[in-house]
Protein backbone atom coordinates (compact mmCIF):
# COMPACT_ATOMS: atom_id res chain seq x y z
CA UNK A 1 0.00 0.00 0.00
CA UNK A 2 3.44 2.06 1.01
CA UNK A 3 4.52 1.88 -2.82
CA UNK A 4 1.11 1.65 -4.50
CA UNK A 5 1.35 5.52 -2.92
CA UNK A 6 4.46 6.42 -4.78
CA UNK A 7 3.64 5.25 -8.36
CA UNK A 8 0.24 3.39 -8.83
CA UNK A 9 2.21 0.22 -10.35
CA UNK A 10 0.17 -2.94 -8.55
CA UNK A 11 3.48 -5.52 -10.51
CA UNK A 12 5.72 -3.27 -8.51
CA UNK A 13 4.58 -2.82 -5.45
CA UNK A 14 3.66 -6.68 -5.16
CA UNK A 15 7.18 -7.38 -6.37
CA UNK A 16 8.87 -5.25 -3.29
CA UNK A 17 6.20 -6.68 -0.99
CA UNK A 18 7.58 -10.07 -1.54
CA UNK A 19 3.74 -11.21 -2.49
CA UNK A 20 1.94 -12.19 -5.46
CA UNK A 21 0.40 -10.17 -7.82
CA UNK A 22 -3.05 -11.40 -7.03
CA UNK A 23 -2.94 -11.43 -3.06
CA UNK A 24 -1.85 -7.59 -3.54
CA UNK A 25 -4.87 -7.19 -5.58
CA UNK A 26 -7.62 -8.71 -2.94
CA UNK A 27 -5.56 -6.55 -0.21
CA UNK A 28 -6.01 -3.05 -2.16
CA UNK A 29 -9.71 -4.20 -3.35
CA UNK A 30 -10.61 -5.28 0.53
CA UNK A 31 -8.65 -1.95 1.76
CA UNK A 32 -7.61 -3.79 5.06
CA UNK A 33 -4.47 -4.85 6.56
CA UNK A 34 -3.78 -8.71 6.67
CA UNK A 35 -4.43 -8.83 10.51
CA UNK A 36 -7.64 -6.80 10.14
CA UNK A 37 -8.45 -9.76 7.86
CA UNK A 38 -7.80 -11.96 10.35
CA UNK A 39 -11.10 -13.88 11.78
CA UNK A 40 -11.67 -16.23 15.27
CA UNK A 41 -13.04 -19.48 14.23
CA UNK A 42 -15.70 -20.59 15.91
CA UNK A 43 -14.93 -24.37 15.55
CA UNK A 44 -12.54 -26.81 16.50
CA UNK A 45 -10.08 -28.46 14.72
CA UNK A 46 -10.28 -32.09 16.58
CA UNK A 47 -12.16 -33.45 19.44
CA UNK A 48 -11.76 -32.55 23.05
CA UNK A 49 -10.01 -35.28 24.39
CA UNK A 50 -11.79 -34.12 27.81
CA UNK A 51 -15.13 -33.76 27.05
CA UNK A 52 -16.50 -36.65 28.21
CA UNK A 53 -15.10 -35.78 32.00
CA UNK A 54 -15.03 -31.65 31.91
CA UNK A 55 -17.91 -31.80 34.35
CA UNK A 56 -16.13 -33.18 37.12
CA UNK A 57 -12.68 -31.53 36.37
CA UNK A 58 -14.50 -27.87 37.08
CA UNK A 59 -16.47 -29.50 39.92
CA UNK A 60 -12.93 -30.20 40.98
CA UNK A 61 -11.42 -26.50 40.15
CA UNK A 62 -14.56 -25.12 41.73
CA UNK A 63 -14.39 -26.62 45.23
CA UNK A 64 -10.36 -26.45 45.22
CA UNK A 65 -9.08 -23.55 42.53
CA UNK A 66 -5.34 -24.26 43.27
CA UNK A 67 -5.39 -28.00 41.78
CA UNK A 68 -2.87 -28.29 39.11
CA UNK A 69 -3.89 -29.73 35.60
CA UNK A 70 -0.68 -32.03 36.34
CA UNK A 71 -2.52 -33.20 39.33
CA UNK A 72 -5.73 -33.46 37.49
CA UNK A 73 -4.51 -35.62 34.66
CA UNK A 74 -2.79 -38.08 37.05
CA UNK A 75 -5.98 -38.40 38.72
CA UNK A 76 -7.71 -39.15 35.28
CA UNK A 77 -5.05 -41.54 34.18
CA UNK A 78 -5.81 -43.42 37.31
CA UNK A 79 -9.38 -43.54 36.31
CA UNK A 80 -9.65 -44.45 33.08
CA UNK A 81 -6.22 -45.19 31.80
CA UNK A 82 -7.45 -46.28 28.62
CA UNK A 83 -8.72 -43.16 27.50
CA UNK A 84 -5.73 -40.46 28.81
CA UNK A 85 -2.40 -40.44 28.92
CA UNK A 86 0.73 -38.30 30.01
CA UNK A 87 0.26 -36.82 26.53
CA UNK A 88 -2.54 -34.99 27.40
CA UNK A 89 -1.05 -32.86 29.70
CA UNK A 90 -0.62 -29.58 27.18
CA UNK A 91 -3.92 -29.81 26.03
CA UNK A 92 -5.58 -29.93 29.85
CA UNK A 93 -3.38 -27.20 31.24
CA UNK A 94 -4.89 -24.94 28.57
CA UNK A 95 -8.62 -25.64 29.23
CA UNK A 96 -7.82 -25.07 32.75
CA UNK A 97 -6.29 -21.98 31.83
CA UNK A 98 -8.88 -21.00 29.66
CA UNK A 99 -11.57 -22.15 32.50
CA UNK A 100 -9.28 -19.90 35.59
CA UNK A 101 -9.61 -16.76 33.00
CA UNK A 102 -13.58 -17.38 32.05
CA UNK A 103 -15.33 -18.49 34.95
CA UNK A 104 -12.29 -18.57 37.80
CA UNK A 105 -11.86 -17.01 41.19
CA UNK A 106 -10.97 -13.46 41.43
CA UNK A 107 -7.04 -13.22 41.48
CA UNK A 108 -5.16 -10.75 44.37
CA UNK A 109 -3.41 -7.80 42.11
CA UNK A 110 0.17 -5.89 43.10
CA UNK A 111 -1.63 -2.39 43.84
CA UNK A 112 0.71 0.35 42.83
CA UNK A 113 1.92 2.98 45.31
CA UNK A 114 2.49 6.26 45.56
CA UNK A 115 5.71 7.06 47.33
CA UNK A 116 5.94 10.37 49.50
CA UNK A 117 9.30 11.72 49.57
CA UNK A 118 10.85 11.38 52.73
CA UNK A 119 8.44 9.11 54.18
CA UNK A 120 10.78 5.82 54.52
CA UNK A 121 13.65 3.50 52.82
CA UNK A 122 14.01 0.05 52.60
CA UNK A 123 17.21 -2.21 52.83
CA UNK A 124 17.87 -5.57 51.19
CA UNK A 125 20.76 -7.96 51.45
CA UNK A 126 21.84 -9.16 47.71
CA UNK A 127 24.47 -11.86 46.70
CA UNK A 128 26.91 -10.51 44.54
CA UNK A 129 29.36 -13.31 44.69
CA UNK A 130 28.69 -13.93 41.23
CA UNK A 131 30.01 -10.52 39.98
CA UNK A 132 33.38 -12.65 40.52
CA UNK A 133 35.36 -10.50 42.52
CA UNK A 134 38.45 -11.36 43.82
CA UNK A 135 40.79 -9.80 46.58
CA UNK A 136 44.54 -10.44 46.20
CA UNK A 137 43.48 -13.16 43.65
CA UNK A 138 40.94 -15.12 46.02
CA UNK A 139 37.00 -15.32 45.05
CA UNK A 140 35.05 -13.00 47.70
CA UNK A 141 31.53 -14.75 49.01
CA UNK A 142 30.12 -11.94 49.53
CA UNK A 143 26.47 -9.92 49.84
CA UNK A 144 25.63 -5.88 49.22
CA UNK A 145 23.78 -4.30 51.61
CA UNK A 146 21.41 -2.45 49.74
CA UNK A 147 18.97 0.63 51.28
CA UNK A 148 16.72 2.67 48.60
CA UNK A 149 14.56 5.69 49.23
CA UNK A 150 11.42 4.34 47.35
CA UNK A 151 10.51 8.33 46.24
CA UNK A 152 13.67 9.24 44.37
CA UNK A 153 15.46 5.63 44.00
CA UNK A 154 18.34 6.92 45.95
CA UNK A 155 20.64 4.36 46.71
CA UNK A 156 23.39 3.25 48.61
CA UNK A 157 25.29 -0.38 48.90
CA UNK A 158 27.67 -1.86 51.72
CA UNK A 159 30.12 -4.67 50.97
CA UNK A 160 28.74 -7.60 53.65
CA UNK A 161 30.18 -11.14 54.37
CA UNK A 162 26.68 -12.28 56.05
CA UNK A 163 22.84 -11.14 56.80
CA UNK A 164 23.32 -10.67 60.45
CA UNK A 165 22.29 -8.12 62.33
CA UNK A 166 26.55 -6.27 62.38
CA UNK A 167 26.18 -6.73 58.46
CA UNK A 168 22.53 -5.09 58.55
CA UNK A 169 23.94 -2.08 61.86
CA UNK A 170 26.81 -1.64 59.09
CA UNK A 171 24.79 -1.14 55.85
CA UNK A 172 21.96 1.03 57.51
CA UNK A 173 24.75 3.76 59.20
CA UNK A 174 27.47 3.87 56.32
CA UNK A 175 23.62 4.80 54.01
CA UNK A 176 22.46 7.35 56.42
CA UNK A 177 25.63 9.08 57.06
CA UNK A 178 26.22 9.00 53.58
CA UNK A 179 22.78 10.72 53.26
CA UNK A 180 22.97 13.42 56.25
CA UNK A 181 18.87 12.93 56.81
CA UNK A 182 16.68 9.95 57.97
CA UNK A 183 13.37 8.83 57.05
CA UNK A 184 10.47 8.00 59.05
CA UNK A 185 10.43 4.27 58.74
CA UNK A 186 12.89 2.07 57.73
CA UNK A 187 11.19 -1.46 56.04
CA UNK A 188 13.11 -4.78 55.69
CA UNK A 189 12.10 -8.00 54.67
CA UNK A 190 11.85 -10.83 57.18
CA UNK A 191 15.36 -11.54 57.93
CA UNK A 192 17.18 -13.47 60.82
CA UNK A 193 19.12 -10.29 61.63
CA UNK A 194 15.18 -8.26 62.49
CA UNK A 195 12.63 -10.63 63.31
CA UNK A 196 14.68 -14.08 64.61
CA UNK A 197 16.59 -14.79 67.75
CA UNK A 198 13.17 -13.16 70.29
CA UNK A 199 13.70 -13.76 73.64
CA UNK A 200 11.08 -14.31 75.88
CA UNK A 201 9.18 -11.27 76.20
CA UNK A 202 12.24 -9.21 74.14
CA UNK A 203 9.96 -8.43 71.11
CA UNK A 204 7.71 -6.07 69.80
CA UNK A 205 5.28 -6.40 66.56
CA UNK A 206 5.39 -4.89 63.35
CA UNK A 207 1.31 -3.57 63.79
CA UNK A 208 1.31 -4.13 59.39
CA UNK A 209 2.42 -7.40 59.47
CA UNK A 210 2.51 -9.03 62.36
CA UNK A 211 5.92 -10.41 63.01
CA UNK A 212 7.91 -9.91 65.64
CA UNK A 213 11.26 -7.80 66.00
CA UNK A 214 14.29 -9.14 68.31
CA UNK A 215 15.56 -6.30 70.83
CA UNK A 216 18.37 -5.52 69.24
CA UNK A 217 17.50 -4.60 66.01
CA UNK A 218 14.39 -2.47 68.20
CA UNK A 219 17.82 -0.84 69.71
CA UNK A 220 19.44 -0.20 66.03
CA UNK A 221 16.26 1.27 64.47
CA UNK A 222 15.46 3.52 67.61
CA UNK A 223 18.92 4.91 67.88
CA UNK A 224 18.12 6.42 64.73
CA UNK A 225 14.11 7.24 65.51
CA UNK A 226 13.33 5.51 62.59
CA UNK A 227 9.83 2.84 62.37
CA UNK A 228 10.26 -0.49 62.25
CA UNK A 229 8.45 -2.23 59.33
CA UNK A 230 8.55 -5.60 57.67
CA UNK A 231 6.70 -6.82 54.50
CA UNK A 232 4.32 -9.66 54.82
CA UNK A 233 5.75 -13.15 54.76
CA UNK A 234 5.86 -14.34 51.00
CA UNK A 235 4.52 -11.05 49.13
CA UNK A 236 8.60 -9.78 48.18
CA UNK A 237 6.80 -7.35 45.77
CA UNK A 238 6.30 -5.24 49.00
CA UNK A 239 9.80 -4.35 49.22
CA UNK A 240 10.01 -4.55 44.96
CA UNK A 241 11.88 -0.96 45.11
CA UNK A 242 15.18 -2.09 46.45
CA UNK A 243 14.59 -5.53 44.77
CA UNK A 244 14.26 -3.72 41.59
CA UNK A 245 17.32 -1.65 42.79
CA UNK A 246 19.54 -4.62 43.44
CA UNK A 247 19.63 -6.18 39.57
CA UNK A 248 20.23 -2.37 38.46
CA UNK A 249 23.10 -2.17 40.95
CA UNK A 250 24.42 -5.26 39.99
CA UNK A 251 24.22 -5.01 35.95
CA UNK A 252 25.82 -1.05 36.60
CA UNK A 253 28.61 -2.76 38.44
CA UNK A 254 29.20 -6.07 36.02
CA UNK A 255 29.75 -3.36 33.40
CA UNK A 256 31.98 -1.13 35.15
CA UNK A 257 33.81 -4.06 35.90
CA UNK A 258 34.06 -4.92 32.65
CA UNK A 259 35.36 -1.63 32.26
CA UNK A 260 37.86 -1.76 34.59
CA UNK A 261 39.36 -4.82 32.60
CA UNK A 262 39.93 -6.47 36.19
CA UNK A 263 38.30 -8.19 39.23
CA UNK A 264 40.90 -8.06 40.97
CA UNK A 265 41.31 -5.49 44.50
CA UNK A 266 43.98 -5.39 46.64
CA UNK A 267 41.45 -5.51 49.39
CA UNK A 268 37.89 -5.15 50.40
CA UNK A 269 38.20 -1.73 51.39
CA UNK A 270 39.23 -0.95 47.60
CA UNK A 271 36.30 -2.90 46.49
CA UNK A 272 34.14 -1.06 48.69
CA UNK A 273 35.16 2.32 47.43
CA UNK A 274 34.39 1.08 43.35
CA UNK A 275 31.15 -0.16 44.56
CA UNK A 276 30.73 3.63 46.17
CA UNK A 277 31.27 5.49 42.92
CA UNK A 278 29.42 3.14 41.06
CA UNK A 279 26.49 4.77 43.70
CA UNK A 280 27.56 7.98 43.33
CA UNK A 281 27.28 8.26 39.58
CA UNK A 282 23.93 5.98 39.71
CA UNK A 283 22.23 8.52 42.04
CA UNK A 284 23.70 11.79 40.49
CA UNK A 285 20.84 11.45 37.63
CA UNK A 286 18.13 11.63 41.13
CA UNK A 287 19.36 15.18 42.32
CA UNK A 288 16.55 17.00 41.72
CA UNK A 289 13.76 14.28 43.66
CA UNK A 290 16.78 13.64 46.29
CA UNK A 291 16.48 17.39 47.07
CA UNK A 292 12.59 16.98 47.38
CA UNK A 293 13.20 14.13 49.79
CA UNK A 294 16.08 15.54 51.80
CA UNK A 295 13.34 18.38 52.64
CA UNK A 296 11.15 16.39 53.99
CA UNK A 297 13.25 14.39 56.92
CA UNK A 298 14.95 15.10 60.04
CA UNK A 299 18.38 15.82 60.23
CA UNK A 300 20.87 13.21 61.47
CA UNK A 301 21.93 14.24 64.86
CA UNK A 302 22.84 11.43 66.78
CA UNK A 303 26.25 9.10 66.75
CA UNK A 304 27.14 6.19 64.65
CA UNK A 305 27.14 3.01 66.93
CA UNK A 306 29.50 0.92 67.52
CA UNK A 307 30.40 -1.67 64.17
CA UNK A 308 30.14 -4.90 66.87
CA UNK A 309 28.38 -6.13 69.79
CA UNK A 310 29.68 -7.53 72.44
CA UNK A 311 29.80 -10.25 74.41
CA UNK A 312 31.51 -11.95 77.70
CA UNK A 313 32.84 -15.62 77.23
CA UNK A 314 34.75 -17.66 79.77
CA UNK A 315 38.04 -20.05 78.70
CA UNK A 316 37.50 -23.79 79.32
CA UNK A 317 39.66 -26.07 80.26
CA UNK A 318 40.59 -27.26 76.84
CA UNK A 319 41.85 -23.27 76.30
CA UNK A 320 39.15 -22.33 74.03
CA UNK A 321 36.24 -19.80 74.15
CA UNK A 322 32.53 -20.60 72.19
CA UNK A 323 31.16 -17.45 70.26
CA UNK A 324 27.93 -17.52 68.20
CA UNK A 325 27.95 -21.65 68.60
CA UNK A 326 31.55 -21.41 66.83
CA UNK A 327 34.97 -22.70 69.00
CA UNK A 328 38.09 -20.71 69.20
CA UNK A 329 41.11 -21.25 71.23
CA UNK A 330 42.81 -18.76 73.27
CA UNK A 331 46.38 -18.20 74.94
CA UNK A 332 46.65 -21.09 77.52
CA UNK A 333 47.15 -18.58 80.23
CA UNK A 334 43.55 -17.08 79.84
CA UNK A 335 42.44 -20.44 80.81
CA UNK A 336 39.51 -19.81 83.71
CA UNK A 337 39.33 -16.12 82.99
CA UNK A 338 36.54 -14.28 81.37
CA UNK A 339 36.99 -12.46 78.51
CA UNK A 340 34.80 -9.46 76.61
CA UNK A 341 34.92 -10.41 73.12
CA UNK A 342 33.50 -7.71 70.46
CA UNK A 343 31.66 -8.95 67.56
CA UNK A 344 32.28 -7.77 64.52
CA UNK A 345 30.90 -8.89 60.94
CA UNK A 346 33.86 -10.57 59.80
CA UNK A 347 36.32 -10.60 62.60
CA UNK A 348 36.49 -11.23 66.72
CA UNK A 349 38.24 -9.53 69.07
CA UNK A 350 39.26 -10.64 72.58
CA UNK A 351 40.13 -8.29 75.73
CA UNK A 352 40.95 -8.95 79.26
CA UNK A 353 41.28 -6.25 82.10
CA UNK A 354 41.52 -3.78 78.95
CA UNK A 355 43.81 -5.19 76.78
CA UNK A 356 43.31 -7.08 73.79
CA UNK A 357 44.52 -10.27 73.64
CA UNK A 358 43.46 -11.43 70.00
CA UNK A 359 41.88 -10.73 67.04
CA UNK A 360 40.67 -13.34 64.92
CA UNK A 361 38.66 -13.94 61.33
CA UNK A 362 35.17 -14.76 62.46
CA UNK A 363 33.74 -18.27 61.65
CA UNK A 364 30.59 -18.33 59.51
CA UNK A 365 27.35 -20.97 60.08
CA UNK A 366 27.88 -23.11 63.44
CA UNK A 367 29.32 -25.63 64.63
CA UNK A 368 32.85 -23.97 63.14
CA UNK A 369 36.34 -24.06 65.07
CA UNK A 370 39.66 -22.36 64.67
CA UNK A 371 42.45 -23.62 67.02
CA UNK A 372 45.63 -21.61 66.68
CA UNK A 373 48.62 -24.56 67.27
CA UNK A 374 50.72 -21.75 69.35
CA UNK A 375 47.62 -22.11 72.34
CA UNK A 376 48.29 -25.63 72.67
CA UNK A 377 51.42 -26.96 72.02
CA UNK A 378 53.20 -26.16 75.54
CA UNK A 379 50.71 -28.53 76.80
CA UNK A 380 51.37 -31.35 74.27
CA UNK A 381 54.53 -30.90 74.43
CA UNK A 382 54.23 -31.94 78.48
CA UNK A 383 51.48 -34.73 77.73
CA UNK A 384 52.39 -36.19 74.04
CA UNK A 385 50.59 -39.21 75.12
CA UNK A 386 47.34 -37.07 73.97
CA UNK A 387 48.16 -36.13 71.12
CA UNK A 388 46.97 -39.61 69.08
CA UNK A 389 43.22 -38.88 70.26
CA UNK A 390 43.33 -35.40 70.72
CA UNK A 391 39.97 -33.86 69.47
CA UNK A 392 42.00 -31.00 67.80
CA UNK A 393 44.77 -33.01 66.11
CA UNK A 394 43.75 -31.92 62.77
CA UNK A 395 44.44 -28.73 63.62
CA UNK A 396 47.67 -29.12 64.35
CA UNK A 397 49.15 -29.39 60.77
CA UNK A 398 49.40 -25.74 59.96
CA UNK A 399 50.10 -26.89 55.98
CA UNK A 400 50.21 -30.32 54.00
CA UNK A 401 53.96 -30.38 54.63
CA UNK A 402 53.36 -30.42 58.14
CA UNK A 403 51.26 -33.40 57.70
CA UNK A 404 53.68 -35.55 55.44
CA UNK A 405 56.31 -34.50 57.99
CA UNK A 406 54.27 -36.70 60.55
CA UNK A 407 53.75 -39.19 58.66
CA UNK A 408 57.29 -39.20 56.95
CA UNK A 409 58.73 -39.27 60.98
CA UNK A 410 56.08 -42.57 61.78
CA UNK A 411 57.50 -44.46 59.13
CA UNK A 412 60.42 -45.60 61.10
CA UNK A 413 59.18 -44.11 64.77
CA UNK A 414 55.65 -45.84 65.53
CA UNK A 415 53.55 -44.61 68.61
CA UNK A 416 54.49 -41.85 70.53
CA UNK A 417 57.85 -41.58 69.96
CA UNK A 418 56.95 -40.32 66.63
CA UNK A 419 54.24 -37.64 68.02
CA UNK A 420 57.31 -36.69 71.09
CA UNK A 421 59.26 -35.72 67.49
CA UNK A 422 56.62 -34.27 65.52
CA UNK A 423 55.42 -32.00 69.03
CA UNK A 424 59.06 -30.38 69.17
CA UNK A 425 59.49 -29.74 65.88
CA UNK A 426 55.74 -27.98 66.15
CA UNK A 427 57.07 -26.37 69.16
CA UNK A 428 59.81 -24.84 67.07
CA UNK A 429 57.35 -23.67 64.93
CA UNK A 430 55.59 -21.81 67.46
CA UNK A 431 58.58 -19.99 69.01
CA UNK A 432 60.01 -19.12 65.51
CA UNK A 433 59.29 -18.78 62.09
CA UNK A 434 56.74 -21.25 60.67
CA UNK A 435 57.90 -20.40 57.43
CA UNK A 436 61.21 -21.20 58.41
CA UNK A 437 60.05 -24.53 59.67
CA UNK A 438 58.20 -25.68 56.60
CA UNK A 439 61.25 -24.96 54.06
CA UNK A 440 63.62 -27.17 55.91
CA UNK A 441 60.92 -30.12 56.81
CA UNK A 442 60.24 -29.82 52.51
CA UNK A 443 64.12 -29.63 51.70
CA UNK A 444 64.38 -33.04 54.15
CA UNK A 445 60.86 -34.64 52.33
CA UNK A 446 62.54 -33.59 48.72
CA UNK A 447 65.84 -34.68 49.61
CA UNK A 448 64.49 -38.07 51.21
CA UNK A 449 66.14 -38.07 54.58
CA UNK A 450 64.69 -38.70 57.77
CA UNK A 451 63.17 -36.10 59.78
CA UNK A 452 64.47 -35.34 63.55
CA UNK A 453 63.81 -32.13 65.63
CA UNK A 454 67.47 -31.34 65.81
CA UNK A 455 68.18 -32.19 61.77
CA UNK A 456 65.12 -29.37 61.39
CA UNK A 457 66.19 -26.83 64.10
CA UNK A 458 69.98 -26.91 62.48
CA UNK A 459 68.27 -25.72 59.30
CA UNK A 460 66.14 -23.40 60.92
CA UNK A 461 69.49 -21.92 62.64
CA UNK A 462 68.38 -19.18 64.53
CA UNK A 463 70.60 -16.55 65.48
CA UNK A 464 70.85 -15.31 68.92
CA UNK A 465 70.45 -11.61 68.92
CA UNK A 466 73.41 -9.27 69.63
CA UNK A 467 73.04 -6.37 71.83
CA UNK A 468 74.71 -3.45 69.55
CA UNK A 469 77.69 -1.22 70.98
CA UNK A 470 77.10 1.91 71.65
CA UNK A 471 79.71 4.44 71.75
CA UNK A 472 79.24 6.80 75.15
CA UNK A 473 78.48 10.37 73.98
CA UNK A 474 80.92 13.18 74.86
CA UNK A 475 78.09 15.68 76.81
CA UNK A 476 80.01 19.17 76.33
CA UNK A 477 78.07 21.96 78.12
CA UNK A 478 79.38 24.76 77.09
CA UNK A 479 76.41 25.76 74.47
CA UNK A 480 74.60 26.07 78.08
CA UNK A 481 76.85 28.40 79.82
CA UNK A 482 76.86 30.95 76.39
CA UNK A 483 72.79 30.81 76.50
CA UNK A 484 72.66 31.50 79.85
CA UNK A 485 75.37 34.33 80.05
CA UNK A 486 73.04 35.76 76.74
CA UNK A 487 69.86 35.68 79.06
CA UNK A 488 71.66 37.55 82.05
CA UNK A 489 72.59 40.23 79.94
Amino acid sequence: MEEMTKHGRIGVAAMKADMDRKTARKYLESGQLPSEQRKDRSYRTRPNPFEEHWSELVSKLTDAPGLQAKTLLEDLIERYPDQYNEGHLRTLQRHVRQWRAQAGPERELSLPQCHRPGEGAQLDFTNATELGVTIAGQLLEHLLCVLVLPYSNWGWATVCLSESLAALRRGLQRALFQLGRVPRYLQTDNSTAATHKIPPGKHEKDARSGRTFNRDYLALVRHFGLEARTTTVGAKEQNGDVEARNGKLKSRLEQALLMRGSRDFASRDEWQAFVDAVNRKQNAARQPRVAEELSQMRELSVSKLPEYSEVTARVSEWGTIRIQNNGYSVPSRLMGHELRVRIYEDHIEGYFAGKQEFSYERLKGRGGRRIDYRHVIWSLVRKPGGFERYKYREEMFPSPTFRQAYDAIHSPHAGIKGDVIYLRILHLAATTVEHDVEVALRTLLDNKKPIESERVKQLVHVPAPTVPELAKPEVDLAGYDSLLAEVGT
